[in-house]
């Protein structure tokens, strides 16, 4: 019977995996009329028969000849060309733009790049809640040509497996309404697949299970089509509690709630060693590869942020070899691709003689580990190179989508390059976990690069030079001095969960600040001014350098409110009722400021946020419904006055004059409040202002409270200019 499952599941996935000559050259030329329609047709493109990743640039006669093993390589080759001849960055968001120059610049003498590693990692679970639960195809559709671009070829693609859970839990024998109330609302399904939280929001709209089926299907064709193989989903033991009813003798045990939620949402747990464990992965197999065909890698995690039923070695190895042999019963050639950071997150359980016969217990050639947080913790280092398991070298860099500018470039350099040669023969990618797309996207592209051999990545002063050249569009030496500062000073610490703008952390004072909460920033405020001052002065105009002015001067501004938070601190301690007043004025104008930069760049429009979660909903109802969800998540996470409270926090347009700044002015009134009635704003006044702000803080994600633009509104160089004069002085 299992000769035959394998036939049977082999036949039906042969078709996807047979990429000829003639499937790469469609798919990098349709790839370069999307990004570059006007000059697609002055680049020829080769398919060599290079055994390994491989393009290699030159000019033939007026045109760019750009040959590769694949589509993908050919890609990167042609994005090696953009940014490195014609000074032009393609940015991940389908609305970046970019100017082309007049004419193309030759390719001097021939260039070949080799890949450096087989395999390129990308995505998180996280980012398809903190990024991604209201793309579109067109969304889609630019990003997965943004990872081709940057050589990409094994991307986290796990949208859509709740339709095929839907039909799964169905034909077990639970109701619609059962099911769809299981499921949590879209942009919390990272969370819920993970087996954190189920129920929280839900019900899941049909329609909603529907249209993610047909997105699913278009993101893992065109992927496939750019040499990449997707890693879907597959049984992590994570069941309905409502299946109890109709497997009463199964091994289902509710889990401990996570994370501060109550234990009405807390997950249920199906026992890897009952036989119902495997019956349910076969199902999801065939249901997922029917649908969505396979690569035969799957991403399951049994125990993110969770405590196992045992921590003794010997379970531990029983239950993930269990788990592995029912993915290969129904697929021999299935890789289990598992995030290793619950090996970082909960390491004083993870010892390594837990570890160690958790990840060996079944044959290393069908495993894949992802070194989660690598620019903080390198696991491997900690696990004797994980015991000759194939491991991916990740970069995380952001949490929550945070808005800050952080990112430890240089170390991320060395600690690359020390895997390169003290990692092991099992070290086979590099990657990027990041939780959400974050303000900093060079970071991700450098990462990128390292996986391929350019000389430009021994010297991150020169690759730091060529970047700023890119984001301008031309050379430019104070555009070159701006970039050099930022590395040496901004971009030399590694981020962390609540790193984020004190506006957009919930107000309070000292010991009563928020669990996530960490707007510490390593590096002097004036050496940003003197960064935004020589971005100013080269005066560029390219959609990258709008950007960059923006997040500088929103950075900028937001580092001044902590400082002026402090001086109000210190008046408050004094009781310096007109200093505090002023200062409160100043505060509150700090943030009109800083949205009305923000508005600037559809980057930081919440109203952008709000407008595509709307999109999915196939009436008013629905589309009330995706926006409380959308506006929950970025705000309470959850419920009122929780402990995720504010870790999705980012400077967004819109949510920084109302949501933001409204609990500021909240909480200079509570203050003012204890004052005139002679007291202190103590543990009483903190409970009770407690009281206010989380009612308000609920209102937000549960009203429509009012419009938000959703396209760019202003001049971001003018503004930018003004507010540097405005603030030069005081910084």
């Amino acid at each position: 019977m299992k000769k035959i499952l394998f036939i049977i599941f082999m036949v039906c996935s042969l078709p996807m995996h047979a990429n000829t000559a003639k499937d790469d050259l469609a798919a990098i030329q349709a790839l370069a009329k999307r990004i570059i329609p006007e000059q697609a047709g002055h680049f020829i493109f080769k398919v060599t028969k290079s055994q390994k990743d491989q393009f290699r640039l030159e000019s033939k006669g007026q045109k760019i000849q750009i040959s590769g093993n694949n589509a993908n390589s050919m890609a990167v080759g042609l994005n090696h060309y953009l940014k490195y001849y014609c000074k032009v960055e393609v940015g991940w968001f389908s609305h970046d733009t970019f100017t082309m120059p007049a004419k193309l610049p030759k390719v001097t003498r021939p260039v070949t790049v080799d890949a450096r590693v087989k395999d390129r990692f990308f995505l998180n679970y996280c980012t398809f809640g903190y990024t991604m639960p209201w793309w579109q195809w067109e969304e889609w559709e630019h990003f997965i040509d943004w990872m081709a671009l940057n050589g990409v070829n094994l991307p986290l693609a796990i949208t859509g497996q709740e339709s095929i859970w839907y039909q799964v839990w169905t034909e077990l024998g639970l109701s619609d309404e059962e099911v769809r109330n299981y499921f949590t609302g879209p942009s919390h399904l990272p969370w819920h697949r993970m087996l954190n939280i189920d129920y929280w929001q839900g019900p899941l709209p049909k329609s909603w299970l529907d249209g993610q089926l047909k997105l699913q299907q278009k993101i893992t064709a065109r992927e496939r089509e750019l040499n990449m193989k997707p890693v879907l989903p597959a049984f992590a033991g994570h069941v309905p509690y409502e299946l109890t009813r109709i497997y009463p003798d199964a091994k289902i045990t509710k889990l401990e709630p996570w994370s501060g939620y109550s234990a009405d949402y807390a997950c249920s747990f199906l026992d890897p060693m009952d036989p119902l464990f495997a019956q349910v992965q076969q199902k999801f197999l065939e249901t997922e590869r029917k649908l969505y065909g396979t690569d035969h890698i799957y991403g399951i995690d049994l125990f993110n942020e969770l405590m196992p039923p045992s921590w003794e070695p010997e379970y531990l190895s029983r239950v993930s070899r269990q788990v592995y042999e029912t993915l290969e019963a129904v697929d021999p050639q299935a890789i289990w691709l598992q995030m290793t950071w619950l090996f970082y997150n909960e390491r004083q359980y993870w010892t390594n003689d837990k570890v160690k016969p958790y990840i060996t217990s079944y044959p290393a050639e069908h495993s894949l580990l992802l070194d989660y947080y690598c620019e903080r913790m390198e696991v491997w280092q900690r696990t004797e190179k994980y015991y000759g398991v194939p491991y991916i070298w990740c970069y995380l860099g952001n949490f929550g989508g945070n808005t800050m500018l952080m990112g430890n470039i240089s170390e991320i350099n060395t600690r690359i390059e020390n895997t390169f040669e003290n990692g092991g023969k099992n070290f086979q990618g590099i990657g990027s976990t990041l939780e959400g797309f974050d303000c900093n996207p060079f970071m991700y592209e450098y990462v990128f690069e390292k996986a391929w051999n350019f000389d430009l990545h021994k010297d991150v002063t020169e690759w730091m030079n060529s970047l700023a050249d890119q984001r301008l569009g031309r050379r430019d030496a104070k555009e070159r001095a701006a970039w050099q500062l930022m590395k040496d000073s901004v971009y030399t610490e590694v981020a962390r969960p609540g790193h984020s703008s004190l506006i957009s952390i919930r107000p309070t004072f000292g010991k009563y600040k928020t669990y996530y909460a960490n707007p510490r920033v390593p590096y002097q405020n004036k050496t940003l001014l003197t960064i935004l001052d020589n971005m100013l002065q080269a005066d560029g105009n390219t959609h990258s350098y709008s950007f960059d002015i923006t997040n500088v001067t929103r950075q900028l501004l937001s580092n001044y409110f902590l400082d002026v938070f402090k001086k109000y601190e210190k008046a408050y301690t004094e009781r310096d009722r007109e200093t505090m007043g002023s200062l409160e004025k100043e505060m509150l104008e700090i943030i009109d400021d800083v949205d009305r930069m923000i508005s600037t760049q559809s980057y930081f429009l919440v109203g952008k946020w709000i407008k595509d979660s709307r999109s999915w909903g196939v009436n008013q109802e629905e589309s009330d419904y995706f926006e409380s969800n959308a506006r929950n998540l970025i705000t309470t996470w959850s419920d009122k006055d929780m402990l995720l409270n504010d870790y999705a926090s980012r400077t967004w347009a819109g949510l920084t004059k109302t949501f933001y700044g409204v609990r500021w002015k909240m909480f200079f009134d509570a203050v003012n409040a204890a004052l005139d009635n002679g007291s202190e704003f103590g543990e009483k006044e903190f409970e009770a202002y407690k009281n206010v702000i989380t009612t308000y803080e609920k209102a937000w994600w549960e009203q429509r409270l009012g419009n938000f633009t959703d396209v760019p509104v202003g001049d971001s160089k003018a503004i930018a200019n003004e507010l540097f004069r405005k603030y030069k002085d005081k910084i």
